[in-house]
């Protein structure tokens, strides 16, 4: 704890020293439990948010621990909060900014104190900050310029008050000097006030003369002792005067009045006086405030004629104590004169006392012991003497009471114990008084509401509940709902429904019935049967949520009532699959005999077991009778001879409930006088054939999978029917060009042809065969459109081939000189003759043939065609006949001579050396044949318009 002052430099602490004597330290910390102490910082001005100005704990000797138990805080009452208190760290950090000039104006030293608070237990310690002045603000003159009148008599040495300066720094920051601009006439002189605020006066040097100089312009400078330095300036405007040569003088130089605070306007102060030497209008004097005092106008007015000091505006004492007026006098020649007055301010008791709360704790438990703190409230008065002393006290009867322990600050203490089911919030009015005449008050209500404590536990309606249910209840329905109380709240008035653990038989009874925790309603695990449980009992507690948990129990009982589920049973005669009872009834029976007696038992009770009997078939009503209530069948007539042997009773047993559920018995009486004559009419008895059930599943089953078989079929076979459909209309409906143009190996099918079939003319060679003399053109498409499927074939064929077959040229080339032939072995007219050119096979082709020379070639091919193909034998390796190794050059007839290059006359002749080439070849064929490839053959001759005539015709024929 501190209880000294040490030094400091610029940011000084204050700490109070430890050495004093301990044992008078412990006995004052034995009778006040309240621990106080003082430090002072000091900073400048202008710090910036967050700068640090003391490490609080360890100028107090506190641990941060301490500093977060005690909930540290700073308490400033009605003033703004410069600072701020990290718990973390335990420094204090500057909150806002702070301006020396707004917080003291020109009061020094400047500071703001407040109060540090930690509780359990209870410490106060008083912080004060000094605020340093730095030189942020430069001299200013209230006024722009400073005007003067100046009689051209004045004496030398007369003096002229100017504005003061204002500087809002104080000490070395504030103002310091004036200076006054160059002239020939006024110098300047300083002075100083009894509070240590500069003026200056200029003095004149030398007697004016207006008709050299009417008009003077000057500048006074105002300069401060800050570093850097900072200046004002203000113009100083001298009008030239003539004759008045006095000055007006007070006579006081310091005039002193005192006011009441709060007294209304135009309240008299006080009256200045001062006197002119001279006569005449230069006597008139006219009084007013100087410019030091403007600030102050608001509040005091003077009469600029009689010189009467008047109050004009509220005057507070808490404000401003005492008031420092500047009062001048200026006669009609500008001659002036000034004084000082000096107005003090008398406190009276015009301030209510101020309650402000620092702490207070809402809501208190109700187990709370007396002597707990509620909270802390710190009273203020701004008035002073008798008017600022303060007590405190509580205005109504509650189980509080009110200690102070520290200045200004008071403890709110409990005194007494609390109840909270009987009051649950108290409304404390704490009074605080001043001692003024007459005294002032101020109320402050704390509203404290009391915490539950768990001290009740949930009590129940009722000692024991009872419930009828009746058997054959739906699982999870409903039985009841039982309800308990708790006086608490909260979490210690939530109730919580328990089943208690017990058994039921074998059976534990959470087996029977579960309870909602939160609504206690009952409900049915399963079905009851009342044949098996009349009655059910058990426990359930109801427990608070409190801590620890209080709980009590109670029972309840659930009555299960009958109901008619069980239908009657046949206890005699006993009904089995395997075999029959029989009665036996003499022939010579009297009526009202007793042949037997069905004996039936209901397992449910009441009037639902209660059975009548009933014959509902029989094979001869007139015979037999059942008794309604006991069973017994008997005979109502004397049997007869004519009587049947066999005799079917069908006995229907009901019960009274409702509704009603019966059993059939059928009993079969033998009518004879001996069993074995019963028996022998009774051999031949059919028995039913029983329907086979699965028989007729199998026939279903089977029905449903044949018809869905069908159906399938049926589906498959319209989808491929569409199918085939739709490929033909695709290729029916194609965009193909129409090609005028037939390939060489199909003819004309149409009709128009020579040959109603396809003919294809294949010639394989050796391999050595590129050296022979004819040439071969190669197909101008490899991708015409068959007319028919057998162009098809052809192709795929012809692909696989290859081998001896030479590839063809795919250019038109002009024959050599061997397709040349003299004018003698020309089929053409003999009188056809070429020119040189043609011998040497370098001039035009000859002219081509008559239509009947080609009508005559193509009749010998075609003819010779059909001979040769009908000699072949069947193909191999899926080709056609002309494919066959039995197919050789030999048998084809040299039918070259009949066939003309298409666009020329020339024809082709038989070359011995050919044939001998072609012996050859047909030899090599008669070997295993070797892989082939087709040969492409070469475009067939387009027709002529007569070739197309001659067809026609033959056709015809």
């Amino acid at each position: 704890m501190a209880c000294g002052i040490s030094s400091f430099l610029r940011r000084t602490k204050w700490r109070f020293d430890c050495r004093q004597k301990w044992h008078l330290l412990f006995l004052v910390l034995f009778f006040i439990h309240t621990v106080s102490g003082h430090i002072r910082y000091s900073i400048p001005e202008e710090m910036k948010r967050g700068s640090l100005i003391g490490n609080l704990a360890q100028d107090l000797g506190l641990d941060l621990q301490r500093l977060r138990s005690g909930r540290a805080r700073i308490v400033t009452g009605d003033n703004k909060q410069y600072t701020e208190l990290k718990m973390d760290k335990g420094i204090l950090v500057v909150k806002e900014r702070i301006d020396r000039e707004q917080l003291c104006g020109d009061v020094t030293p400047c500071s703001f104190s407040f109060e540090v608070i930690l509780e359990n237990p209870m410490e106060l310690h008083q912080i004060t900050v000094e605020i340093t002045d730095i030189n942020d603000h430069s001299p200013t003159f209230k006024r722009d310029k400073i005007p003067f009148e100046i009689s051209e008599i004045a004496n030398a040495g007369a003096r002229f008050p100017l504005a003061r300066a204002g500087d809002l720094d104080v000490g070395v920051n504030g103002l310091k000097d004036y200076f006054l601009s160059e002239n020939d006439y006024f110098i300047l002189k300083q002075h100083s006030n009894a509070d240590g605020k500069k003026y200056a006066e200029m003095i004149l040097q030398k007697p004016l003369d207006r008709e050299t100089n009417p008009h003077l312009s000057l500048k006074l400078i105002a300069v401060d002792g800050g570093t850097p330095q900072r200046s004002g300036t203000v113009n100083i405007d001298i009008s030239i005067l003539d004759a008045n040569d006095n000055a007006p003088v007070f006579n006081q130089t310091v005039y002193k009045a005192a006011i009441m605070e709060n007294s209304p306007r135009d309240t008299y102060v006080t009256t200045v006086n001062a006197t002119d030497a001279d006569s005449g209008s230069n006597s008139i004097l006219t009084y007013y405030f100087s410019d030091t005092s403007i600030e102050f106008n608001n509040l005091f007015t003077v009469d600029e004629n009689s010189g009467v000091i008047l109050i004009s505006g509220k005057v507070d004492y808490e404000k401003d104590k005492k008031y420092d007026l500047r009062i001048e006098a200026k006669d009609q020649g500008g001659l002036t004169d000034s004084s000082k007055v000096i107005i003090e301010v008398i406190d009276e008791n015009d301030n209510a006392p101020t309650v402000n709360v620092m702490s207070f704790t809402s809501p208190v438990s109700e187990d709370s012991p007396s002597g707990t703190t509620v909270g802390i409230i710190n009273v203020k008065d701004l008035d002073s003497g008798d008017n600022g002393q303060v007590n405190c006290r509580i205005e109504q009867n509650v189980p509080f009471k009110i200690k102070s322990n520290v200045r200004n600050y008071y403890t709110l203490v409990t005194d007494g114990s609390f109840d909270r089911e009987s009051v649950s919030e108290y409304n404390i009015t704490v009074v605080a008084s001043d001692s003024g005449v007459p005294s002032l008050s101020t109320k402050k209500t704390f509203n404290l509401k009391v915490s539950d404590v768990n001290d009740n536990a949930p009590v129940f309606a009722r000692s024991v509940y009872n419930a009828p249910i009746t058997e054959n209840n739906s699982p999870g329905v409903s039985l009841l709902t039982v309800n308990a109380k708790d006086p608490d709240e909260n979490q210690n008035a939530r109730i919580s429904y328990i089943l208690e653990d017990m058994h039921f038989g074998a059976s534990s009874i959470s087996g029977y019935v579960s309870v909602n925790a939160e609504t206690g309603t009952i409900h049915a695990i399963r079905s009851f049967d009342y044949e098996q449980i009349k009655e059910l009992t058990f426990v359930v507690k109801a427990q608070d949520g409190g801590s620890p948990p209080l709980s009590s129990n109670v029972t309840v009982k659930i009555l299960i009532q009958d109901q008619n589920d069980n239908p009657p049973q046949v206890l005699y005669p006993v009904q089995t699959g395997g075999s029959v009872v029989y009665e036996m009834v003499p022939r010579s029976a009297d009526v009202g005999y007793l042949v037997t007696k069905v004996v039936a038992v209901d397992v449910d009770s009441g009037q639902n077991a209660w059975l009548s009997y009933k014959l509902q078939k029989a094979t001869d009503r007139a015979l037999f009778e059942v008794g309604s209530q006991n069973g017994e069948i008997r005979t109502i007539r004397q049997v007869s001879d004519k009587d049947p042997v066999k005799q079917i009773l069908t006995v229907i047993v009901e019960d009274n409930g409702q509704p009603s559920r019966s059993a059939t018995v059928t009993v079969t009486v033998g009518v004879a006088d001996s069993f074995p004559e019963a028996l022998s009419e009774m051999s031949d008895f059919a028995q039913d054939k029983e329907y086979d059930d699965n028989l007729t599943f199998y026939l279903v089953l089977a029905l449903a999978v044949v018809s869905f078989l069908f159906i399938t079929c049926v589906v498959v076979i319209i989808s491929v029917k569409i199918y085939r459909w739709r490929q033909s209309r695709v290729l029916y409906h194609s965009n193909l060009p129409v090609i005028p143009y037939y390939p060489p190996r199909y003819s004309d099918t149409l009709g128009t042809g020579t040959l109603q079939h396809v003919y294809n003319y294949e010639v394989c060679r050796t391999t050595d065969s590129r050296k022979s003399d004819t040439k071969y053109l190669h197909p101008m498409s490899q991708s015409l459109v068959s007319v028919d499927g057998a162009g098809t074939d052809a192709l795929q064929a012809d692909s696989q081939l290859s081998g001896n077959c030479s590839q063809m040229s795919t250019l038109q080339k002009p024959p050599n000189n061997d397709w040349r032939f003299n004018q003698g072995q020309r089929p053409g007219p003999s009188g056809a003759t070429g020119g040189p050119e043609v011998a040497m096979g370098t001039g035009p082709w000859p002219q081509p043939p008559t239509e009947a020379e080609q009508l005559q070639a193509l009749m010998a091919a075609a003819n010779e065609v059909s001979e040769a193909t009908a000699t072949l034998g069947p193909g191999t390796m899926g080709l056609s006949t002309r494919y066959s190794p039995q197919f050789t050059l030999q048998h084809v007839p040299d039918y070259r001579q009949n066939v003309y290059i298409p666009g020329s006359t020339a024809t082709l002749t038989s070359n011995p050396q050919q044939q001998q080439a072609t012996a050859q070849q047909a030899a090599q064929q008669a070997l295993p044949p070797p892989q082939v490839s087709v040969q492409p053959e070469p475009p067939k001759a387009a027709q002529t318009p007569a070739s197309k005539k001659k067809s026609t015709k033959k056709e015809k024929k």
